[in-house]
C-alpha cells in the first residue's frame, strides 16, 4: 500500500476539517474528492489498484457534464485529448458495408462541444487536479463499516482501521461498498440481455478515428481506433438471456464461452478470436444497469455506477459520474450551511437534485441496444434500414437528457 498526501499552508483551517473516505478513485471518486475538497472537507480516497488506473475504452463527456469539468478547471487539458472520431461504420455478416455515418449521428453527441477520450487520459486529469490536496490510498481497500458509533469505523483490507464522518462509495458497477451498505447487487442489478468481452490488439487493419460495427442478429463486434499506430479497442458482444452474477468467472471459462458464441462467424471475427486468446486485458462482463431505491444510509452515500450505472449503451456513465460527484457535494455544501453540518439533509437534496436527471440518461438505454445489437434478424433489418436514410449529419443540438439538469453555484469554503 503506498499513501501520499501534500498539505499547503493557505488550506490550514482554525476548525477541525471533517475526516471523510471516498472508495474508488475512478471518474466519480476524484471528481468527488475535487469538490469536498474544496468544501473544507479533509479527503481519504481509497483505490484496490496500485495506482491510478490508466488504459480503458474511450468515454463521451457531454452535456451538462462539460460544464463540470469547466468548473475544475480542466476543460482545456479534455480538450487537448479528444479523440475526435470521424466515421461509424456499420458492417452486415459478410463485412459489406450497410452504411458509414458521423458518429454523434447515432450517439446524439454534438459535433464541435462535447468531448470523446480515453479513459486513462479522464483519470488522469481529475487525479491532477487534487492529489496535492487529497490523501490517496493505493492497493488497498474498505473491508467493513460499522455505524453503530458517532461516525463510521473503517476497517481496511490491508489492517488499518480509521474513523471518518462520512463514507462516499465511488467504486463502480460492482461496488463492494453498495454492498456493505445495502446488500447484494442482484437486488439493483437490471440485466439487459448482453454480455460483452473487451480487449486490445494490435492495429492490423489500417483504421483511424473511426469505429466498425459487425453485426448478425444477436451478435455483435466492435473494432475501434484512435490512431493508426494505437492498439484497437475490440468489443464482442452477444445477446444471452442469464444474468452475469457468479457465472463465468475464470478467464479460461470466459474465453471458451465467447469462442462457442462466435465460432461460425465470419468476417474478421476468426482473427479476433484468435487475439482473445492471447489477450492480457481481457475484460468480461454483463450489460446491466444498477437501479437503487436510494442512495445513501445512515452516514454513507453512493456516487456514479456504485448507486446508477446507466450502462455502456447509453454513453453516459462518464457524464453521470461528474454531476453525481459535484451534485453529492453541492448538496452537503447546501445542508452544511442551512442546519449545521446536517449530512442526512444533503443526502436527501442529493437524491431529490439528481434522481429525475439520472432516470432520464439510464432510459436512453432502449435507443443503444436498438442501435448498436439487434438481436433479431428483423430488428436488424429495421435497423440497417434506418442507417440508410440517416444521412451523414447529427442533430446540432443532442439529445435533451444529456442537459436536462442546471448546475446550482458551488462556493468554496474559506
Amino acid at each position: 500500500m503506498t499513501s501520499t498526501r501534500t498539505e499547503r499552508s493557505h488550506r490550514l483551517r482554525t476548525a477541525p476539517r471533517r475526516e471523510v473516505l471516498i472508495s474508488g478513485a475512478g471518474v466519480a471518486g476524484c471528481a468527488l474528492a475535487f469538490w469536498l475538497n474544496r468544501r473544507g472537507y479533509a479527503v481519504t480516497v481509497v483505490e484496490k489498484a496500485g495506482a491510478p488506473r490508466g488504459g480503458g475504452y474511450p468515454v463521451d463527456v457531454r452535456g451538462t457534464a462539460l460544464e463540470v469539468v469547466r468548473r475544475m478547471g480542466i476543460l482545456p487539458r479534455l480538450r487537448d485529448a479528444h479523440i475526435d472520431l470521424r466515421r461509424l461504420t456499420f458492417l452486415d455478416g459478410d463485412g459489406g458495408e450497410v452504411a458509414s455515418v458521423v458518429p454523434h449521428a447515432v450517439t446524439g453527441g454534438v459535433a464541435g462541444r462535447d468531448l470523446e477520450v480515453r479513459r486513462g487520459d479522464l483519470t488522469a486529469a481529475l487525479h491532477a487536479a487534487v492529489h496535492d490536496d487529497v490523501e490517496f490510498l493505493f492497493g488497498d481497500f474498505v473491508d467493513t463499516l460499522d455505524q453503530s458509533g458517532h461516525g463510521v469505523d473503517v476497517a481496511f483490507h490491508g489492517g488499518g482501521r480509521r474513523t471518518f464522518a462520512l463514507v462516499f462509495g465511488a467504486d463502480g458497477l460492482h461496488s463492494r461498498t453498495r454492498g456493505l451498505l445495502l446488500g447484494p447487487e442482484e437486488r439493483f442489478h437490471r440485466y439487459l440481455g448482453y454480455r460483452f468481452a473487451g480487449f486490445t490488439l494490435p492495429n492490423a487493419f489500417g483504421l483511424s478515428h473511426e469505429i466498425l460495427l459487425w453485426n448478425t442478429p444477436g451478435r455483435a463486434a466492435a473494432l475501434y481506433a484512435v490512431g493508426r499506430h494505437d492498439p484497437v479497442h475490440a468489443l464482442l458482444n452477444f445477446a444471452h438471456p442469464e444474468p452475469p452474477y457468479g457465472a463465468f468467472r475464470e478467464p479460461e471459462s470466459q474465453r471458451e464461452l465467447v469462442e462457442t458464441v462466435f465460432a461460425d462467424a465470419g468476417w474478421e471475427i476468426p482473427g479476433l478470436l484468435a487475439a482473445l486468446r492471447e489477450a492480457d486485458d481481457l475484460f468480461f462482463d454483463g450489460v446491466g444497469q444498477i437501479r437503487l431505491p436510494r442512495w445513501s444510509s445512515g452516514r454513507a452515500a453512493l456516487v456514479g455506477d456504485a448507486a446508477y450505472a446507466p450502462s455502456f449503451l447509453t454513453g453516459q456513465g462518464s457524464s453521470l459520474a461528474l454531476v453525481g460527484a459535484y451534485m453529492l457535494a453541492a448538496s452537503l455544501a447546501g445542508a452544511a450551511s442551512l442546519a449545521g453540518q446536517d449530512h442526512g439533509e444533503g443526502f436527501a437534496a442529493y437524491e431529490h437534485s439528481t434522481r429525475a436527471f439520472v432516470t432520464l440518461n439510464q432510459d436512453l438505454v432502449g435507443e443503444g441496444d436498438a442501435v448498436l445489437f439487434p438481436t433479431t434478424a428483423l430488428s436488424l433489418e429495421r435497423r440497417n434500414a434506418m442507417l440508410r436514410g440517416l444521412g451523414a449529419m447529427p442533430s446540432p443540438e443532442g439529445r435533451p437528457a444529456h442537459t436536462a439538469l442546471t448546475l446550482p453555484g458551488f462556493t468554496r469554503r474559506r
